[in-house]
């Protein structure tokens, strides 16, 4: 009788300090990014599809907002590729450190949460 109350206070002791092995929070993590890396080619599809002036900024929150709403593996994999993109555009197509630095906001600002509405311009179909 000893031995069992034991055992169940050791397991509630257990299971109530236990938290989730490295390998499954690894797995998680590695499961969210590729899913935010997903969300963030399905936002430039959508993107290059639209082809509407000014609607570059929205799709940049709305790639952001889509990935980390996965959870920390996807808020990662949106900064890296968002952050690869625009060393790129800066390094490579010579647009402008403006247009970098307004491109970064609205990535930021996606991936913080906040609504990518926010970048919406006037008439975009609603398919987007």
């Amino acid at each position: 009788m000893r031995l069992c109350v034991c055992l169940v206070l050791l397991s509630f002791i257990l299971c109530t300090s236990a938290e989730r092995p490295p390998l499954v929070r690894g797995g998680e993590f590695v499961r969210d990014a590729v899913g935010g890396a997903w969300d963030m080619f399905r936002a430039y599809q959508d993107m290059r599809e639209a082809n509407y002036k000014g609607a570059d900024k929205y799709f940049h929150a709305r790639g952001n907002y889509d990935a980390a709403r996965r959870g920390p593996g996807g808020a990662w994999a949106a900064k890296v590729i968002s952050d690869a993109r625009e060393k790129w555009q800066s390094d490579v197509s010579g647009r402008g450190a403006e247009d970098t630095r307004a491109d970064q906001e609205a990535n930021e600002w996606g991936r913080s949460g906040g609504d990518p509405n926010r970048y919406r311009p006037a008439g975009l179909p609603s398919k987007y």
